[in-house]
């Protein structure tokens, strides 16, 4: 942390923590600590801002300093993706938080970004209600999940979570503040730092179809940009996201498995049967522990996780067999109908469960590990996962929605850098033909910098453009968008 100290002597350094302080409150600006850090990178300040006001006048103190700004939620994915090239500023969320507009049965709720899913789940809980999003990081915010377009078993039904959002309140690169409708056309027009000054069109308010055209790219409007952006594109203060009733009824049915084609023919008996899953998982463990780099404890991709502080263990312990489950939601009589089917097609091997298996909803990689996200159709999910481990040399831990050809897998953290990218080049060659793509979401520091996080992207000129209209002058999180960008 030396060379990140002697910043701190630099002209003009104690006047930007002083103003800092001004804005967030004196308990709310500091400078940054070991723990403040973006994928190896470490920041100079951090600034907990109490409001979309004073995030926006943090942006602003950025932008005329020439500062960059990263915004971090509950830091459970603060490693994922590529290192920032420069983080000056980490702008903290945790005070950008609540449920702001709940009206009784209204099918949408507006929440900050800086809310714990958790919180937002349970506080919908007591209204029978729910968020059909459950994204596997323990502790992360709403709009960390957004930010890295998180999604867990609940994907199969409906979607990931940027598929629930209705609306977005952002901030931009200028400290300008931004409300959205998921369309990209302005709800409130785009509103300066007192909320007062509209001014139709903008960046923002004239639309993504403006920028990018609505027929030649569906759905790439800026509110959906946002998501996976990992705030390169701009600040989430927050997200209206549609809400649905609680299932009175949910039923787990197990079925153990051995090989990818096993799973293969059973995800398509599955689905084939219009049983209408809520979920269709699958988790093939490894039967050798894989050794795992040690984390700091304090870390925040770490402290939130069910087996911290425990983090430089080996894996799970072995399994002799994988598990294929269903998850099936709906009216007691109906779902009881459909898991008596279900048991049925999967046969006496078939167990019924009222409570989700202990590896559901959670990645099968840690800190210090190379995680690597697959998606392919489903018809080829076998054909990958067997090109992984040919790849590799030996089976991998490969966990994730088998129904919709999502998976995650995990290399041992030990691994060189360059036996990662040969692993890649194989798999992605294999997956290129069919139409599927590898991308690591994350890996130790020598291996991000090796290896093509992405492989091939053909959005990546929609993207450049984006960030070039979005953020010219590439203050938001620089470097943490595919391309460098």
């Amino acid at each position: 942390m030396a060379a990140a100290a002697s910043f701190t002597d630099r002209p003009g350094a104690l006047e930007i923590t002083r103003r800092l302080a001004e804005i967030c409150g004196p308990p709310f600006a500091r400078f940054a600590g070991p723990a403040d850090e973006v994928a190896g990178r470490a920041a100079r300040w951090v600034a907990v801002p109490g409001g979309p006001h004073a995030a926006a006048e943090v942006l602003r103190l950025a932008a005329a300093h020439q500062l960059t700004v990263v915004p971090r939620g509950a830091g459970t994915k603060i490693d994922w993706g590529a290192a920032p090239a420069q983080v000056d500023i980490m702008l903290d969320t945790g005070r950008l938080a609540g449920i702001w507009h709940e009206p009784q049965g209204s099918p949408v709720a507006e929440i900050g970004a800086g809310t714990p899913l958790r919180a937002v789940q349970a506080t919908l809980d007591r209204t029978g209600q729910r968020l059909p999003v459950d994204a596997p990081s323990p502790g992360a915010t709403l709009g960390g999940v957004l930010a890295a377009d998180e999604a867990g078993p609940l994907r199969h039904r409906h979607g990931s979570p940027c598929a629930q959002l209705v609306g977005v309140r952002y901030l931009d690169a200028e400290g300008e503040l931004v409300s959205l409708g998921a369309a990209g056309t302005a709800l409130l027009g785009r509103a300066g730092p007192a909320g007062g000054r509209a001014a139709g069109g903008g960046a923002a308010g004239g639309g993504a179809a403006a920028l990018f055209g609505a027929a030649q790219v569906p759905g790439l409007d800026v509110a959906r940009l946002l998501c996976g952006s990992q705030g390169g594109l701009g600040v989430l203060v927050s997200a209206t996201m549609r809400v649905q009733a609680l299932p009175a009824s949910r039923a787990w049915v197990t079925r153990p498995v051995w090989t990818p084609l096993e799973v293969h023919d059973l995800v398509r008996a599955v689905l084939a049967a219009r049983l209408d899953p809520a979920a269709v998982e699958l988790d093939l463990p490894v039967t050798v522990p894989l050794p795992r780099r040690r984390v700091h404890p304090d870390h925040p991709s770490v402290r939130h996780r069910p087996d911290h502080p425990s983090i430089a263990r080996g894996s799970a312990g072995p399994a002799a067999a994988g598990s294929l489950v269903v998850l099936l939601e709906g009216g007691p009589a109906d779902v009881a109908e459909r898991v008596e089917r279900l048991v049925a097609l999967f046969g006496p091997e078939a167990v019924v469960g009222h409570a989700a298996p202990e590896w559901w909803g959670r990645y099968p990689f840690g800190p210090g590990e190379t995680a690597l996200r697959i998606e392919v159709p489903i018809n080829d999910l076998h054909a990958a996962v067997y090109a992984l481990r040919d790849a590799a040399g030996a089976p991998v831990p490969v966990r994730g929605s088998a129904g919709i050809g999502t998976v995650h897998a995990v290399l041992p953290g030990s691994l060189p850098p360059g036996r990662v990218a040969s692993i890649l080049a194989a798999v992605r060659g294999v997956l290129l033909a069919r139409q599927g793509r590898c991308v690591v979401v994350a890996a130790p520091a020598p291996v991000r910098r090796v290896v093509d996080l992405w492989g091939e992207l053909p959005t990546l000129p929609r993207l450049r453009a984006a960030k070039d209209h979005l953020d010219p002058h590439q203050r938001l999180a620089p470097g943490r968008l595919p391309g460098g960008l």
